[in-house]
């Protein structure tokens, strides 16, 4: 038995640096369509009309760009969510299954819609994102949850609740370490979700929303909900984390952007590789900030996120 087969025991960075191999993770929660336009800036408010010296369509969604980046980290990777039988929910299956990701449980309903987004990306790498989350069923007992026996990690977003709950609530009694990636949502989701998660990893405008603040102290009130690890990403600033009571801090990995879509979904399919493999939290925080550094040097979402050695050659010339 290695490391990657018994649940909580932390191994070293240098141990890790062997790859991801023999690492499972399931992705439960959001695909979507993105449609991308870059522009030299961002919409100011207002009717207004700009000009885009580029256009793009591409798989997107945080459960399903963050199963895309463990895949490419090398992890078997599980995608379970929900489209429409229409022409974005086969496109997103059909390049989600491209990347190598399991798309057995990314089911299509007959009359649903699809998600799909419309996204801006000036020159800076900033983006705007409007959203539609689709049409489909809630029920998630079609979810074979036997499967997360076994598994090193499961991570979720709070797009499909229902889902997320009996995932969580399987993961749990099996022992297998739940990640919540924690953006904007309704606070009765939070409120469901959090106490069935490991390792709740905010955005800070989720975090505003749902503590009234980002800041550190808002972070520490999230302890009643008795998690091994509440974390908050802050961009440019890097990462904040409670964890045993301790506040510990990550700066952020000093990069030109490109652009910044998909940055934060990267950073959560990371982690959960991180966590699946042993690593502690400061350390997993370390790789998964790499692997969103190098996303944002690049330009796409998805086209954009790096492989297993990528993110350790970065690591190693950036301390």
């Amino acid at each position: 038995m290695n490391h990657r087969d018994r649940p909580g025991r932390t191994v070293a960075l240098t141990d890790f640096a062997a790859g991801a191999s023999g690492i499972r993770v399931i992705c439960l929660g959001l695909s979507a369509l993105d449609q991308v336009w870059r522009v030299d800036r961002l919409l100011s408010g207002g009717s207004e009309k700009i000009r885009s010296f580029d256009y793009s369509t591409i798989g997107g969604g945080m459960a399903a760009n963050a199963a895309v980046t463990a895949a490419r980290l090398g992890a078997a990777t599980s995608f379970w969510g929900r489209g429409g039988d229409d022409a974005a929910g086969h496109e997103m299956r059909t390049a989600l299954a491209r990347e190598g990701v399991d798309i057995r449980n990314f089911k299509l309903f007959a009359g649903g819609r699809s998600s799909v987004s419309g996204i801006i990306v000036d020159k800076t790498g900033e983006r705007q994102i409007v959203n539609f989350r689709g049409s489909f069923p809630l029920q998630a007992d079609w979810l074979p949850l036997h499967e997360a026996r076994g598994t090193s990690a499961v991570l979720a977003d709070p797009r499909w609740m229902e889902g997320a709950v009996a995932l969580f609530e399987r993961a749990r009694a099996l022992g297998v370490p739940t990640i919540l990636d924690a953006d904007v949502a309704d606070a009765e989701i939070f409120e469901l979700l959090l106490p069935l998660t490991d390792h709740a990893v905010f955005s800070e405008p989720a975090l505003t929303s749902f503590m009234g603040s980002a800041n550190d102290d808002a972070l520490a009130k999230l302890k009643r909900f008795r998690g091994q690890v509440a974390a908050v990403t802050r961009g440019r600033a890097g990462v904040s984390w409670y964890e045993g009571g301790h506040l510990n801090r990550r700066a952020a990995y000093a990069v030109d952007a490109v652009d910044t879509t998909g940055a934060g979904d990267v950073f959560h399919g990371a982690y959960a590789v991180a966590v699946g493999g042993g690593l502690g939290t400061a350390d997993a925080v370390s790789f998964a900030s790499a692997a969103a550094a190098l996303k944002c040097k690049r330009a796409s979402g998805r086209d954009g996120i790096p492989n297993f050695d990528d993110c350790l050659v970065f690591m190693r010339t950036h301390p």
